[in-house]
């Protein structure tokens, strides 16, 4: 008979590796690793392996001491949950080691380092180290030293921290609810219009969701619909929607939408959330570089495919998974992407850029080569509510960061910035 919890810590394991080795993102790992479990399981393996990614440069720090050379990617896995688990985590040590050996016991590949991970998680225990004194984990090179040079360290310190105190529930919810919403759930109402949750509840048993009162966004991700202020009746285009909380806040406003994506697996998504919350959009599976769709769109919402370094305190496994070599290929797609919407929008009308990245290469300097591009194209002045005269950027465009809201339990790293496109075309026979 097993012992209690070990499949899901070596599908924790089994899901770490897939990040750090294969360089996979959890969501893409999950299906394949998660199959084989109950439901509780699967929740835990996931939550054991989010956490155990979070903190694994704090393990690092106490497992090097012990150790003469890297281990197997595998089995400093192992190692990097057992350590979380026992000091971050504080379960009980004897049942943790006594897992941690069994796992690596059990595989051939691993098998000849059980008694090392044996040894090193004892000998770990008898230093009985100051888990919380320890420093907070780093960001990698890759991406530290571009937001060094952006942002100061101050500033990338208190991104780090933000990234180790996790990610709390944000809701979205219809127009003229968000107090009930907020009532109902326990939540607290944000001054941007977010109802905040704590981070681990189950979101399909909460108040208002079978009856689609509101949708799961992170209160940064609300912003760029509310930036570009949607009013009802006029055609606006959602390009690159899935999973579609922008598309719901845009139908939600009275708009006539589109809502276009090239995954056809991320738009079954959005179709679910249009049917649970009894909105309309039309919904269109294309490339947006190549849809032959009309070109007088009132309003055009854009966020651009990114490199997520903004949603790092939700998904500590992207410093892992990714390595910043496809950054140049990103900026140029989202420069593309700029291009083909303001194709897309009429005369005088105008476009929100966004992306959920922490870098200025997929914000600030990608919206200034705009400009360049595009004569007479200018960054409209923001206002919505909650938006602080310091999230501004000199330009006017929206620079949001995780350590933004410390006391309020943060938000994700977002670039937002509303694009007025030149001429004055008549408007559309909806818009008031």
């Amino acid at each position: 008979m097993a012992k209690q919890g070990l499949g899901a810590r070596r599908a924790a394991c089994d899901l770490m590796t897939a990040v750090t080795a294969g360089h996979q993102v959890l969501s893409e790992a999950m299906p394949a690793v998660l199959e084989p479990l109950g439901p509780q399981d699967r929740a835990r393996a996931q939550r054991l392996a989010t956490e155990a990614l979070r903190w694994a440069g704090r393990s690092d720090r106490l497992i090097g001491p012990y150790i003469r050379q890297r281990p197997p990617e595998e089995v400093l896995n192992i190692l990097r949950l057992a350590v979380w688990e026992m000091l971050g985590d504080r379960a009980p040590s004897h049942a943790v080691v006594d897992s941690a050996v069994e796992i690596t016991r059990a595989r051939p590949e691993t098998r000849r380092t059980a008694g090392m991970v044996n040894a090193v998680l004892r000998n770990i225990l008898r230093g009985d180290p100051d888990w919380d004194a320890l420093a907070v984990p780093p960001l990698p090179k890759w991406l530290r030293k571009p937001l060094l040079a952006d942002y100061g360290k101050g500033a990338v310190e208190a991104i780090e921290a933000a990234h180790a105190r996790g990610a709390p529930l944000d809701l979205t919810a219809k127009a003229g609810h968000a107090e009930d919403v907020a009532r109902a759930t326990g939540g607290t109402l944000l001054p941007t219009g977010s109802v905040r949750l704590g981070a681990q509840v189950q979101v399909s048993a909460l108040p208002g969701f079978a009856e689609g009162h509101w949708w799961v966004q992170d209160a940064a991700a609300a912003l760029p619909a509310r930036v570009l202020d949607p009013r009802s009746g006029e055609r606006i285009l959602d390009l690159c929607a899935a999973p579609g909380g922008k598309t719901l806040q845009l139908a939600d406003a009275g708009a006539v939408v589109t809502a276009l994506d090239v995954s056809g697996a991320r738009l079954a998504r959005l179709r679910e959330n249009l049917a649970r919350t009894g909105l309309a959009a039309e919904v269109i599976e294309a490339d947006a570089l190549t849809w032959d769709g009309p070109a007088d769109f009132d309003a055009v919402l854009l966020d651009a495919p990114c490199s997520a370094t903004g949603t790092i305190r939700r998904h500590p496994d992207l410093p892992f998974a990714k390595i910043g070599a496809d950054l140049s290929a990103l900026v140029s797609l989202q420069a593309r992407l700029i291009d083909r919407a303001l194709d897309l929008v009429r005369p005088g009308g105008r476009v929100v850029f966004c992306t959920c990245s922490l870098l200025k290469d997929e914000g600030e300097r990608q919206i200034e080569a705009a400009l360049t591009r595009h004569p007479g194209l200018r960054v409209a002045p923001v206002a919505a509510p909650g938006i602080g005269s310091d999230w501004l950027t000199p330009a006017g465009a929206v620079r949001l960061r995780p350590d933004f809201w410390p006391e309020l339990g943060g938000m994700d790293g977002f670039f937002i910035a509303r694009l007025e496109k030149p001429g004055q075309g008549a408007k559309s026979a909806m818009t008031p």
